[in-house]
């Protein structure tokens, strides 16, 4: 009997959601089989299995959200294998099949972590870090919540169900806290139009849309940003690009300003490498590789696939890359690695439109490169007012990793870079 877990499938995951399960209980499974789609805090993601058996288990069903590390499922030898109820069926979310004279000793062990957290080795904490942190944002005791996760650990579900009801009925809950999340209305007021005198009506919120307004919320309020804005001549870039492109015309690979400008920063990291760092728990990471993530906008929200050695990538790879990697964005197909160990970002909405914008940086990078739209611009050079291309760059920093003199002779060496763009590939 092996026991299936929540993976840990992106560096920012703390829990995840039951898409749907790929093989049914009683399946054969084959290491490299999908037994599972997880939606994460960024896509959903395909879970593959590492080992031979029958997946005779399934320890949590579709739609339900569990931490990481708790079990999901179990594989067996045969298709009739029955889990021990010792070992695979100890983890399983159904506390009715755990000896009633261990209910107690899992509180008294857990009850500590309700207030200073799980300590470690801690086998079965009362609720995951997730869940205590939005109790510490929502104001709400851990001790007037009944969890619903694995031998009643207090997940992110239940806080957000308890958040609901206290914003519905507040003095209701300060006086038998225990007895509300029994209560069945205020479940049935999602589905209900606000009399607001707009016709509003609540729209389903997925996972990964909540998890990103909670880490842009949080990058808001606890990364200080700065910001630096340059508007670079583009006449050199777009040519450069035409030739470029003009070369690799067989090769079936065209090559956009967004490729230009994501090697254009990695070549110039590599010259400015206190910008390509982290500000981490009071301590300052200075990454030796250079990872550029490049933003991408799906239906469920923004994620951010990372291309990694973006410096040593050729750019006829990185265009390539990058189209195959937006593509498994918008099919929610992404791959952890794929998405983790971004040392920097850029952010481009020039396709759209727009000349310029501050992008919020993603933690922990210390920064990221907003690109506006090319336009043309009435400009003076050698002493005549002239039509020529420009863009316009933001560059969003993190004050307690980049100083501003190092963010801004990153952003000068750029815009040199750009405008003189052999030196994007030298």
């Amino acid at each position: 009997m092996s026991e299936i877990y929540m993976p840990r499938l992106s560096d920012t995951m703390e829990e995840g959601v039951i898409s749907s399960w790929v093989k049914k209980v009683g399946d054969k499974v084959a290491p490299g089989d999908v037994l599972v789609e997880i939606e994460t805090d960024k896509a959903v993601m395909e879970y593959e299995a590492y080992e031979e058996g029958f997946l005779v288990k399934q320890s949590v069903s579709e739609g339900e959200t569990v931490p990481i590390g708790a079990v999901i499922g179990v594989i067996g030898d045969s298709p009739d294998a029955v889990p021990d109820e010792s070992g695979s069926g100890d983890a399983a979310p159904a506390q009715e099949e755990a000896p009633a004279e261990e209910q107690p000793k899992a509180e008294e062990k857990a009850e500590p972590s309700a207030a200073t957290g799980p300590a470690d080795g801690a086998p079965r904490p009362r609720s995951s870090p997730l869940a205590r942190r939005l109790a510490r944002e929502y104001g709400l005791n851990l001790d007037d919540i009944e969890g619903s996760g694995p031998k009643g650990r207090i997940v992110r579900a239940d806080i957000e169900a308890a958040a609901k009801k206290q914003s519905a009925s507040a003095p209701a809950q300060q006086e038998a806290p225990r007895e509300q999340p029994k209560a069945p209305a205020p479940q049935a007021a999602p589905q209900e139009k606000y009399d607001d005198g707009r016709d509003s009506e609540e729209v389903p919120v997925n996972n990964v849309r909540k998890v990103i307004a909670r880490r842009l919320l949080q990058s808001k309020q606890e990364v200080p940003h700065f910001y630096l804005r340059r508007t670079i001549d583009a006449e050199a870039l777009k040519a450069f690009r035409a030739e470029v492109n003009e070369r690799l015309a067989d090769t079936g690979v065209k090559i956009s300003f967004n490729d230009l400008i994501v090697k254009a920063v990695a070549t110039t990291l590599r010259r400015h490498p206190a910008v390509n760092s982290s500000w981490v728990d009071d301590r300052l990471l200075r990454h030796g590789r250079i990872n550029v993530g490049v933003a991408v906008a799906v239906d469920a929200g923004l994620v951010v696939p990372v291309l990694h050695d973006t410096d040593k990538t050729p750019l006829s790879e990185i265009s390539t890359k990058t189209k195959e990697l937006a593509a498994k964005a918008r099919d929610g197909k992404l791959k952890p690695q794929e998405m983790s160990g971004g040392t920097f970002s850029v952010s481009n909405l020039g396709m759209f439109g727009v000349d310029s914008f501050a992008a919020v940086i993603n933690p922990p990078e210390a920064a990221i490169l907003a690109v506006g739209a090319m336009k043309q611009e009435a400009v003076v050079r050698d002493g005549e007012i002239v039509a020529r291309n420009t863009i316009a760059l933001e560059l969003s920093v993190d004050h307690r990793a980049v100083d501003g003199a190092v963010g801004a002779a990153f952003l000068k060496d750029l815009a040199e870079t750009l405008e003189e763009p052999m030196r994007i590939i030298l």
